[in-house]
């Protein structure tokens, strides 16, 4: 995945430019006489009225929104219709800050739109919308009408219906079936006063003021509170997003597996960060479940210990460094060898040619010895300026640290930024013909990506082929709760030809030598469970061995209430047989006072 901070960011300056632009308006030539808010909605996710004007809409105000590019405010109709099909909530964008209050009794005039939050591109939902309204208050203190439970009951199991193959998969004019879908049965909610009771939280609090929670308690559970991502077929149907309409500073500071205790009402609107998001008016008391960061076994004498750290756009200027440290010290126990990803150069973002880490890299090796941790030696290749993709001007890149106490480093010269790293055969074993190299540099696989780091090392005279990578991100893929079922994964084409690049490199090594030692590790960026994975595990060539942990432990990042694998430790037959320890460290992702957005995992085996 690309930085949250910095995905989201771009993001949130696109939507203020474009909140009223990016809205689907679709026409139609009828003008419509005075309508129910349930005759907006309809029955499909699209309003059978879009483009037409409307009259006299009544309806008590719900929720007031002053903040943000999409002022405005929420009302509902008092008087349902038998439909469950048909919302009896809509959003109302007045575009500056409303001059309603929640209980207000109104009747609005104005057009009716399909607005698609992050633009039509982005393969988002739109919400239905009243825009340019006039707006009459006709009294004032009435009771809202009482809010519809969300729980475990009343979401389906099945998460969405398959979209239309003649609309490009497309769900949006399909009749809402909300006995069914869970997908269906959010949208029938849509702009309705909604509710939670004591929801457990399955992603922590962000930079943004929201979290996410859980309906279903029990749905792919794992023993720290979160909501395990196992499969494309197997969705999360309880994960629901909560923000606040009330002051930022007032919003809980939550972790996973705490709980918003009592209840959390607001209306349910549709975000362009994740679907459909509880707007809270009232929320629950925060109840801490006592979340603890994990710590891993020391390696033993004769165990190596391999791990695997995405530190999220390190650079000189971050206050980040002794935290780190403290982390790599402490929770992963000083392992042999680190392959770093998202070591930026030594000015970060400044983007004036500076391509060496040094400074970045030889800071967090005096934070470590801070610690109490190990003098680390390194290994890199600087990546030439703004061709390896994230942040312009970073120049991220891979970076081996190793405790030359424990482990040695085999520097064989003629690696660079532009060279491709071979194999040879050298007396019966594989070679590499530069350590550190990359792989294949030149190839349209590592197009504005990171390319792999490929070194090796001995550890107790014996040689282990280590290849750091961070695969292209999954930006740009479709969302879960998106208008196109399945989702399309864009990202894919690129990350298939990076995992064809590495399996066969490392088949290379195999083929040269049977026996050879070799881990590639790093942030995949992709799922144990997806084609990424496969092609790079080919026909037993390498093994993604988070496999050995049971379903429920297997997660390495946390977004958007779903515990899911991206950072991965692949191993040849030779270290599977041999037996093998492997941990994911959670330390980070399901914190909301996180380091970085990733967490750490380290492999010990006997070479």
């Amino acid at each position: 995945m690309p930085s949250k901070s910095s995905a989201r960011l771009a993001a949130l300056t696109v939507a203020a430019a474009c909140s009223v632009l990016s809205g689907v308006v679709l026409t139609a030539p009828a003008h419509a006489d005075t309508v129910r808010i349930h005759d907006i909605q309809g029955t499909t996710r699209l309003s059978p009225l879009a483009g037409q004007k409307v009259t006299d809409v009544p309806g008590i105000v719900t929720g007031v929104r002053t903040y943000g590019s999409s002022k405005g405010f929420w009302m509902q109709d008092p008087n349902p219709d038998a439909n469950p099909a048909t919302s009896e909530g809509v959003f109302v964008f007045t575009s500056s800050a409303p001059k309603v209050a929640v209980g207000d009794s109104v009747t609005v005039a104005g057009t009716v739109s399909e607005y698609v939050p992050g633009g039509t591109s982005s393969g988002n939902q739109s919400v239905t919308e009243i825009t340019k309204p006039t707006v009459a208050v006709l009294s004032s203190g009435n009771a809202v009408p009482a809010p519809v439970v969300i729980n475990a009951r009343s979401v389906p199991s099945r998460y969405t219906p398959a979209g239309d193959t003649a609309a490009s998969g497309s769900i949006n004019a399909l009749p809402l079936q909300p006995t069914q879908y869970a997908l269906d049965y959010y949208e029938s909610l849509e702009g309705m006063n909604v509710q939670v009771s004591d929801a457990r939280v399955i992603t922590g609090t962000d930079p943004y003021t929201e979290l996410w929670v859980t309906v279903k308690p029990h749905e792919h559970a794992n023993r720290r509170g979160g909501t395990v991502y196992g499969s494309y077929t197997s969705q999360n149907t309880g994960r629901l997003q909560i923000q606040s309409l009330g002051a930022t500073a007032d919003f809980p500071a939550a972790n996973v597996g705490d709980t918003l205790a009592g209840t959390t009402t607001g209306p349910l609107d549709f975000n362009q960060f994740g679907g459909y998001t509880l707007v809270a008016n009232q929320l629950g008391t925060l109840k801490s479940g006592g979340l603890k960061r994990e710590t891993t076994h020391k390696q033993a004498r004769g165990e190596l210990a391999v791990a695997t750290y995405n530190v999220e756009n390190l650079d000189p200027s971050d206050g980040t460094f002794a935290a780190h440290a403290a982390a790599i010290v402490n929770n992963l126990q000083s392992p042999d060898i680190v392959s770093l990803e998202e070591i930026q150069d030594n000015n970060g973002a400044t983007d004036d040619g500076t391509v060496a880490a040094d400074q970045t890299v030889n800071k967090l090796i005096d934070a470590i010895v801070a610690a109490g941790g190990p003098k680390y030696d390194w290994r890199s290749i600087n990546p030439v300026n703004d061709q390896d993709g994230g942040e312009p001007g970073g120049n991220i890149r891979q970076v081996f640290l190793f405790n030359p106490a424990r482990v040695s480093f085999t520097d064989r010269p003629g690696g660079d930024s532009t060279t491709a790293v071979g194999v040879t055969k050298v007396h019966g074993k594989a070679q590499l013909t530069a350590s550190p190299g990359r792989i294949d540099p030149a190839s349209d696989a590592w197009k504005a990506s990171r390319k792999p780091l490929a070194g090796e090392f001995v550890f107790r005279g014996r040689t282990v082929f280590v290849i750091a990578n961070h695969l292209t991100s999954k930006g740009g893929d479709q969302g879960l709760a998106g208008q196109y079922q399945p989702p399309v994964r864009s990202s894919e084409t690129q990350r298939h030809l990076q995992a064809t690049e590495v399996h066969d490199f490392v088949k290379n090594i195999l083929d040269t030598q049977k026996n050879a030692e070799v881990i590639a590790l790093g942030d995949m960026n992709d799922f144990q469970f997806s084609d990424t994975a496969k092609t790079l595990e080919g026909h037993g060539e390498l093994w993604s061995a988070i496999k050995s942990l049971p379903k429920s432990e297997q997660y390495t990042y946390d977004y958007q209430g779903n515990s899911q694998v991206l950072d991965q430790i692949l191993v040849s037959p030779s270290i599977r047989r041999g037996g093998l320890h492997y941990d994911s460290v959670h330390i980070n992702s399901e914190f909301h006072d996180q380091i970085s957005d990733h967490d750490p995992q380290v492999l010990r085996f006997r070479p």
